[in-house]
């Protein structure tokens, strides 16, 4: 299928002593990379490497994400971080929603070859009452009525799906129990934004990871003006003031 306008991945490969700092940024469930390419722009200004990949499914049609699951989404995410650990000094991982599940996944499954980690508005769990029946409802409907595009700032375009596909959606389920079973062992420097108002993930999902993680340096900032997909809202400047300040203080030398 033809991807969505906006939905391509984006990338840069600059040349210079910078380019040996890398950051991979990793869109959420049914979204796209047009929800982190802005992001990723603004952070090549540093003249870093930068990837921002497409999860497998997403950015075509919603159909395609019940073909998938939270292996396949992984597996791409994991190939952009070697990508960058084979060019790269140091490596960043930055993550939205369920963008942020699967950084928190890289972070404990690769240890100090991460030296930081940024997430926003991250998911490790749902307090939807109808969660529990999701692995049977799966089975029987496609999808659910989806929530996209809950941004607060007219005119900005995450290019997502308007539904929720629901064997994906059970996959997920399944990456967030492993994200939970093995927090303890995220001990990078974490930052962490969370928007006030959010409609798709409860607030719940940061204080928990917060509280779990083993992490010494991790900081909160609660973004006041911004909705979920806060990476194109009224607080997207400041997301990518505050993670680039976040990475240059990583930095070794």
């Amino acid at each position: 299928m033809p991807l969505a306008p906006g939905a391509q991945p984006w990338s840069i490969d600059p040349t210079g002593p910078a380019a040996r700092i890398g950051v991979l940024l990793i869109h959420g469930f049914t979204g796209s990379p047009a929800s982190m390419t802005p992001w990723g722009q603004a952070l090549s200004w540093n003249g870093w490497t930068i990837r921002v990949p497409r999860l497998p499914g997403h950015g075509s049609r919603w159909q395609d994400m019940n073909l998938t699951t939270w292996e396949d989404w992984y597996a791409e995410v994991e190939r952009n971080l070697r990508e960058l650990l084979a060019k790269c000094d140091q490596v960043f991982v930055c993550g939205l929603s369920m963008g942020g599940s699967l950084t928190l996944r890289l972070a404990e499954q690769h240890g100090n070859e991460i030296s930081g980690i940024v997430l926003v508005n991250p998911a490790v769990h749902s307090e939807r009452p109808d969660r529990h029946l999701l692995p049977v409802i799966s089975r029987v409907l496609k999808s659910f009525p989806g929530i996209s595009n809950d941004i607060a700032k007219p005119g900005q375009d995450e290019v997502a799906y308007g539904k929720l596909p629901l064997k994906a959606a059970s996959s997920l389920a399944q990456l967030w129990k492993l994200v939970k079973n093995d927090i303890s062992k995220v001990n990078q420097p974490v930052l962490l934004f969370r928007s006030l108002q959010d409609h798709v993930v409860e607030a719940s999902n940061s204080q928990w990871i917060l509280d779990h993680v083993s992490s010494k340096d991790k900081e909160e900032i609660v973004l006041k003006n911004s909705f979920h997909v806060a990476t194109l809202d009224y607080d997207a400047e400041l997301i990518e003031t505050r993670s680039a300040d976040f990475i240059k203080c990583l930095v070794n030398g």
